[in-house]
């Protein structure tokens, strides 16, 4: 797992060396075992190596076949040694063991359709100097990230915005979608980032650029996965899903340092570590953190008695909210961009408590997208009788506290005729009554809603997934909008600025394309969420996990917001200079500040995305 950038263009080899070594030198934190760069004519790649698979020099990256087929690679092919002995078989000779020269070779030997048999947690850039062609290349679901701009020098890409930026003269204007997505869900969709300029290659596809010619197009789509069902019973399926899981989490294993277990005590990370216990060779670490105000729900008990049942050599994490401020602006510097995402905290800290004490691990990112573990699932089923919930009533609740808030909130989303604004809604605490632009001024609010429309990534998914029954259609726009801009962009930002690698074995392509082919009332039934993956587990996770409440990485945010980072919070938000930049009005913004502070009423999410936004403008954004 590591990290890379490029630029391909026209002009001087030595001005573009010197261009993609300035960009290289922003991703020192995802490789931080080695560096190195490659400039040919029309090309430069640069690449910081975290080592895990082939730690000797036959795996160091640029990598280059006598071909002049050259990589430079962030990520894990899981496939790899099955494609290896192919290749072998069809006359190839491998110098090293890494997957990257797997890569390589099965691109050199087979061609685009080679690399579309890759399988794992993938972004790279391939030039190919026979046909002039640069493929930038991310996995299926975006687990890794890839970005690319036009810059001074030409198309500069790399797997942070940060060192697409470096490559200079990268319009750094503010994408206004991309704004007013970040105003109601804490980030932005699809392939928008806040700069207009810079665009990720969207999960599943690649960018071909070709003597002169660039396309990005898809090379794999979720569709691929919606065919019959591979089981015909639920039986069959509980079965199913332990095999997959065995498997996905023995290939993620592999690895030529430790490897570790985040363990939060919930469904997801206890299945991965009662499964890596069974498959592991050697004694496996476990890490859990525990906050300052846990709102009654304490996970590190839990994930210490599983920990221990399991044999692991188990560690734990306290986290205060007075604490947080410098490692709040390092999350900020770190994703590039605002992100609201609070549980990137406790990722961040686990990853540098490690102190490369271990430098691979696994955890539970993806199972509530694949097995329906939210409650907006369990509501959907039930979306018939939410629509006729009456509009007085709607009202009434609204006036009636946090609780009846909270209700008026689901009913209103839920009751939603149009399929789109339902998910949409069902995604954030924000309301089409008090909307986030609110806190605009009337003209900026005004300019920002006639231009923009937030809910337009969910309008596509409704369109492209509406043959489908209401929770398979919101399983499906989740794991194609939420998963890679939000949780995902989490996992990767937060533990490689550690310089750490996170599987996801939940996502492994053996586990995902069988989850998202199974029936959804498999997975949902009444209240009962991730029905299918519980059942899978009775034999290896105790009941009083698989059967409690859903649990995770809580972050008590909005209570520090009241508390300890009050004044740090206030201060960034209120800053005429931030309020002036974005046309918020600063009456409001305070209202909203007491509002949450004195508890008459919850805006904490709100002012969080503030924070960020405020904190990405002084830090990032200059």
């Amino acid at each position: 797992m590591c990290g890379f950038c490029g630029v391909l263009g026209t002009g001087p080899d030595d001005a573009r060396g010197e261009t993609v070594a300035r960009m290289t030198a922003t991703l020192v934190h995802r490789g931080p075992d080695a560096g190195a760069t490659f400039v040919g004519p029309g090309i430069a790649l640069g690449h910081r190596r975290l080592s895990i698979l082939d730690l000797s020099p036959a795996g160091a990256q640029p990598m280059r076949l006598a071909s002049g087929v050259t990589i430079a690679y962030n990520g894990e092919v899981y496939n790899f040694l099955d494609l290896r002995r192919e290749l072998e078989m069809a006359g190839r000779v491998f110098r090293g063991h890494s997957d990257t020269e797997v890569i390589l070779n099965a691109y050199d030997e087979w061609g685009l359709d080679g690399l579309r048999r890759l399988e794992g947690i993938f972004a790279f850039g391939l030039w190919d100097p026979r046909h002039e062609r640069l493929v930038l290349m991310r996995d299926r679901l975006g687990v890794k990230p890839l970005f690319h701009a036009r810059s001074t020098h030409g198309l500069a890409f790399g797997s942070e915005i940060k060192a697409v930026l470096a490559a200079g003269g990268v319009d750094r204007a503010i994408d206004r979608q991309s704004f007013h997505e970040y105003l109601w869900f804490g980030n932005a969709f699809e392939d928008r980032t806040m700069y207009s300029a810079v665009r990720a290659v969207p999960p599943g596809h690649w960018l071909i650029a070709e003597r002169g010619a660039v396309r990005v197009e898809a090379w794999w789509r979720i569709e691929d996965w919606l065919g019959p069902p591979a089981v015909a019973t639920y039986d069959e399926g509980v079965h199913a899903v332990r095999a997959a899981v065995d498997a996905a989490v023995t290939r993620q294993l592999v690895a030529d340092v430790p490897v570790g277990i985040f363990l939060s005590g919930g469904v997801d990370s206890s299945a991965i570590a009662a499964t890596a216990a069974r498959h592991a060779s050697t004694r496996l670490s476990s890490y859990s953190v525990g906050f300052d105000f846990d709102r009654g729900v304490n996970e590190l008990p839990t994930a210490r008695g599983l920990a221990e049942s399991l044999g692991f050599d188990h560690h734990e994490l306290h986290v205060g909210g007075a604490d947080l401020p410098d490692v709040i602006v390092a999350l900020v510097r770190a994703h590039d961009e605002p992100f609201a995402d609070a549980a990137n905290l406790p990722l961040f800290l686990l990853a540098r408590g490690l102190e490369r004490a271990v430098k691979v691990v696994l955890q539970g990112d993806g199972g509530d997208e694949m097995f329906a573990g939210y409650r907006r699932y369990a509501v959907l089923r039930h979306a018939r009788a939410w629509s006729a919930w009456p509009a007085a009533a709607t009202a009434l609740l609204r006036r009636a506290g946090r609780r009846g808030e909270r209700i008026a909130r689901m009913a209103a989303a839920v009751g939603s005729r149009e399929a789109a604004q339902r998910m949409a809604l069902l995604l954030t605490v924000e309301t089409t009554w008090d909307p986030p632009s609110a806190l605009l001024s009337p003209e900026v609010r005004a300019g920002l809603e006639g231009e923009t429309d937030p809910f337009l990534a969910y309008r596509a998914c409704a369109r492209r997934f509406a043959a489908h029954e209401p929770v398979q259609q919101m399983l499906l726009t989740d794991i194609h909008l939420q998963l890679p801009s939000q949780f995902l962009a989490k996992v990767d930002r937060a533990t490689m600025a550690q310089g750490l690698e996170a599987r996801v074995p939940l996502l492994d392509e053996r586990v995902a394309q069988l989850a998202v082919g199974l029936p959804s009332a498999w997975k949902v039934s009444g209240t009962e969420k991730k029905r299918v993956l519980r059942d899978a587990m009775r034999d290896r996770v105790p009941a009083r996990i698989l059967d409690g409440p859903k649990t995770g990485f809580g972050v008590p945010y909005e209570h520090w917001l009241r508390t300890s980072l009050h004044g740090f919070a206030r201060d960034a938000i209120l800053s005429p200079a931030f309020l002036q930049r974005f046309g918020f009005d600063a009456a409001r913004v305070a209202a909203a500040l007491d509002d949450h502070r004195s508890g008459r009423r919850e805006r904490g999410f709100m002012l969080w995305k503030l924070l960020q936004l405020a904190l990405w403008a002084r830090e990032c954004a200059r």
